[in-house]
């Protein structure tokens, strides 16, 4: 795990990381977050956005800065407003819910990044496991809570969901979030 302390913090949030104020235990506002997904399909000419409606996490930051976590998804909570392409999405093939109920980000450390932040961990969905780095922002932070929104750009075929009737679907996805956490 990298310690943030040989880089510039410059936000309050990614000071009182710095700093060790942030040390403790976090967990995972469900009723505040969210975590989305964006991809195109009809040869990319239609946006197709969903929001997973089950999320659950917690996190530590330890006094050196060090930050780790866990978040899960329930796979079939995924909801595009299109019940007929969210069954779809549930089935073997794409998220194949059944047999993986959850999807999953280990986090191993977030790193003070300019203004914002690098999440790193590991992303796992239908029992494949991958790296994933995405760039963050702390959009608000009181010291007993603490919003984070960032991107990351997930290729769907790393994990096993090669469907794609006539190449009318995006293998790239992008995954959205917006968690808040509160101090335990």
């Amino acid at each position: 795990m990298t310690s943030p302390r040989s880089t510039e913090a410059t936000t309050p949030a990614l000071q009182a990381l710095r700093d060790g104020k942030l040390a403790g235990s976090w967990t995972l506002d469900a009723s505040r977050s969210e975590i989305g997904l964006r991809s195109k399909s009809m040869w990319g000419l239609a946006k197709v956005t969903g929001v997973f409606r089950e999320v659950s996490g917690e996190g530590a930051v330890s006094a050196a800065g060090d930050v780790t976590g866990t978040i899960t998804v329930a796979a079939a909570s995924i909801d595009t407003k299109n019940g007929k392409r969210d069954t779809h999405l549930r089935s073997a093939d794409f998220f194949e819910a059944d047999k993986y109920p959850d999807i999953t980000v280990a986090v191993r450390s977030v790193e003070p990044a300019g203004q914002g932040a690098t999440v790193n961990g590991t992303l796992t969905a239908r029992g494949q496991s991958r790296p994933l780095s995405f760039p963050a922002t702390v959009s608000a932070f009181d010291g007993d809570e603490l919003s984070l929104d960032g991107e990351a750009q997930v290729n769907r075929v790393e994990f096993g969901m090669t469907w794609n009737q006539l190449g009318m679907a995006s293998m790239d996805n992008t995954i959205t979030v917006h968690l808040v956490f509160t101090r335990k």
